[in-house]
């Protein structure tokens, strides 16, 4: 495995003069390719534009004493090496895009040379894992009393590694760092909705700290498939795990197509197996398979399933020889797979082996204060693939959020319902926006998508608005108003039950009193009936 260091240009210790008495001195990063036990096969040094000509001189003199260490040079702009801000973007830029290859190469973060703010900057990307590697901290030989008189000139060296317990002391990361990473899984979505921000923190703690399988139960369309690729992308950019995010909603899955899917087959195992098939579990090999729906699994799946998740090996389907890989399970479910383990649908062993991590992901209608910030969201996505901005007018925009926020609004498909709402919203908008007629259309639609009776309420003008319930509860008393010859005889009708328990029932007082809380009157239903 080759030995990577990355390391900044120090201006003031590596420069310490051009002439021939350098070699007297300590020179940091000099020093670290000198270490007669420190093979280093690269060395990637960062440097502010304008110290081109003494990081070229540099890379001469490391070219002189360790002849086998590449040198590249990474120039970057930076106008103020002691702003905390400027520094921890700028290097934090640099990770994102370098080309980690962490199973061939191994990484040392050079921390002496830089400003302090530069090296606190190294700390905490490395010990974030933005940087996949250790610490190595050089320093002066102990016994050099002076320049002049250097016993060791190379100096001496540390390695740090961040992952040791003894390290835990210094190990706190800033909070920033851990928001980043939660609104990641998020997606940069806004979620006012306090429970579930909680159930992503637990989440994305769980995700970057254990290779264990994570478990997600909720209705379909509440974001499993979505949070699944979310961690994924947060692994991989942690640099936790190198292969594919490979997906496959086992409800498709039936018979030996399901063995082959998922474990692979050899040529010739069954009619029409004219090749190898290395299957998906394979394919996620150093990566991240999710299956989605997973009590769909039949019995014989779910045995070697088990086995591949424990021993990371398994059979292919018709083959005598194992094969391995090596992958981390998400797995979703909308079904009680405990009640499908007490029915003998789903093996109580592989239950216990997916339930350490288990997650309940609530519904859109679970999470009403969320829908206002999907509905942005959504609108921006639109812009983005469409390449056309579309907003709501003020009334239309309030009017949707009224019915989407209301018990009325069942939203059974949860958030892939709500997309497609807005998406044929967003669609139908004329000059880009949403009016009132297009609002009004897509909530009856939608309401007859939930199977509503569109029989349209026909109330009077009330003085205030009221909750769904009354105005239903409200329409019938109506009705029976309208076919009663007196107060009295629609009070018998309305409280036929109640009144059989009283001893001087006056239903008509009880209607009158009823009708007046809607600002209502017996003699002014009746003016408005004919």
């Amino acid at each position: 495995m080759k030995r990577i260091a990355i390391g900044v240009l120090g201006t003031v210790l590596d420069k310490r003069g051009k002439r021939e008495n350098r070699w007297n001195k300590w020179r940091p990063t000099v020093g670290m390719c000198q270490q007669p036990d420190l093979h280093i096969d690269r060395l990637e040094l960062i440097h502010a534009a304008r110290d081109r000509g003494m990081a070229e001189q540099l890379v001469q003199d490391i070219h002189l004493v360790s002849p086998q260490t590449e040198v590249k040079l990474n120039a970057i702009t930076l106008d103020d090496p002691w702003d905390i801000e400027e520094v921890y973007t700028k290097l934090l830029d640099f990770s994102e895009h370098y080309p980690f290859d962490t199973e061939n190469e191994e990484y040392l973060v050079h921390i002496t040379t830089g400003t302090h703010i530069v090296q606190i900057c190294w700390f905490l990307l490395t010990e974030a894992r933005y940087l996949p590697g250790k610490l190595i901290q050089t320093m002066p030989d102990r016994n050099n009393k002076s320049d002049e008189h250097p016993g060791n000139p190379e100096g001496n060296y540390a390695i740090i590694d961040l992952d040791l317990s003894r390290y835990d002391q210094i190990s706190t990361r800033f909070q920033q760092i851990s928001e980043n990473s939660v609104s990641y899984l998020k997606a940069g979505i806004a979620t006012r909705n306090a429970t579930f921000n909680r159930l992503i923190e637990e989440i994305e703690r769980v995700a970057i700290r254990s290779t264990a399988p994570i478990l997600m139960v909720g209705p379909t369309g509440a974001g499993k498939s979505f949070l699944a690729r979310r961690i994924y992308e947060l692994k991989l950019e942690r640099h936790q795990i190198s292969g594919r995010f490979v997906e496959v909603n086992c409800a498709t899955l039936r018979g030996d197509s399901a063995m082959s899917t998922l474990f692979g087959h050899v040529k010739g195992s069954f009619t029409g197996a004219q090749t190898d098939r290395p299957g998906l579990l394979r394919a996620a090999d150093n990566g991240m398979l999710f299956l989605d729906e997973i009590g769909e699994l039949g019995l014989d799946e779910q045995a070697m399933l088990l086995k591949a998740i424990e021993e990371k090996k398994f059979l292919p389907f018709g083959s005598d020889k194992e094969a391995q890989s090596h992958f981390q399970l998400i797995a979703g479910t909308h079904r009680d797979l405990r009640k499908q383990v007490s029915e003998g649908l789903f093996r109580e062993d592989l239950y216990a082996r997916i339930n350490l991590w288990t997650y309940k992901l609530p519904g859109l209608a679970q999470r009403n204060e969320d829908i206002e910030p999907n509905l942005d969201y959504e609108l921006a996505r639109f812009a983005r693939e469409q390449g056309e901005q579309t907003r709501f007018n003020a009334e239309s925009r309030r009017k949707y959020l009224s019915f989407a926020t209301s018990s009325e609004a069942l939203w059974s498909g949860n958030f892939r319902e709500l997309s497609a709402s807005i998406t044929r919203m967003a669609t139908l908008a004329e000059s880009g926006r949403i009016s009132d007629d297009i609002v009004n259309d897509e909530i009856k639609r939608l309401q007859e998508s939930w199977g509503y009776i569109t029989k349209p309420l026909l109330l009077p003008e009330l003085d205030q608005p009221i909750d769904l319930f009354d105005q239903y509860q409200l329409q019938a008393v109506i009705e029976i108003c309208h076919t009663s010859s007196s107060l009295s005889e629609a009070g018998r009708k309305l409280f036929a039950v109640s009144r059989q328990q009283k001893q001087n029932p006056n239903d008509a007082d009880r209607l009158r009193k009823y009708l007046s809380r809607f600002g209502l009157s017996w003699e002014t239903l009746k003016k408005d009936k004919t």
